[in-house]
């Protein structure tokens, strides 16, 4: 009888995740196949982000190893195991890579470098010298260990009274896509993600 319930329970659980699932393992062919095989709450949970305080606390396996986060980072993703997915790391930008300088326990100084703001670079209206300027926060971003900058800002300038208005492009909507276009292409092309934000209602 035990063994009976035994065999049940098994195939009730395997039921949860088809055999092939069980077996995938995330890599940069295999996106869609991920993605098929993700359940309704991981793709939820995935969403949801984590401070990098509660990442640094977390001791029941959920998010995988952060024993090397970046102090300073906005927060991180939670790491699905049986998948492969793994947690990535935040950080704030646009302006550059924002960590924490200093750290416990580490005599170094963590240098950033502070770029020119979003108005400032719209305002060369030259995407190939934004795209350069991309590439170099890009680096930063891959050489502190950090996986996706949560920049640029696309809001578009409706109110001088927007207090963020230094980090968006312009009141002009060409102008602002062109810009963050190769903003965005020179990140990408350190192997770093983007995260576009404030597209509205921010001002």
């Amino acid at each position: 009888m035990k063994l009976r319930n035994f065999a049940a329970a098994t195939l009730m659980f395997a039921g949860m995740y088809p055999a092939s699932a069980q077996e995938l393992k995330l890599n940069a062919d295999n996106v869609e196949e991920i993605l098929k095989a993700m359940t309704l709450e991981e793709k939820a949970t995935i969403c949801v982000g984590y401070s990098i305080a509660q990442a640094t606390e977390d001791l029941n396996g959920v998010l995988g190893a952060h024993a090397d986060l970046v102090p300073g980072a906005a927060g991180a993703t939670r790491a699905i195991p049986r998948l492969g997915i793994p947690s990535t790391v935040l950080t704030d930008g646009p302006a550059g890579v924002r960590i924490q300088p200093t750290r416990k326990g580490d005599s170094n100084t963590y240098y950033a470098t502070g770029f020119p703001v979003g108005t400032a670079l719209a305002c060369t209206w030259n995407t190939e010298l934004v795209e350069s300027v991309g590439q170099s926060i890009g680096n930063e971003v891959l050489e502190y260990g950090c996986d996706v900058l949560l920049a640029p800002g696309m809001n578009i300038h409706r109110s001088p009274l927007c207090g963020r208005n230094f980090e968006y492009y312009s009141e002009d909507p060409v102008v602002t896509g062109k810009i963050a276009a190769a903003y965005v292409r020179g990140i990408q092309s350190q192997g770093v993600g983007t995260s576009i934000k404030h597209f509205a209602v921010n001002s």
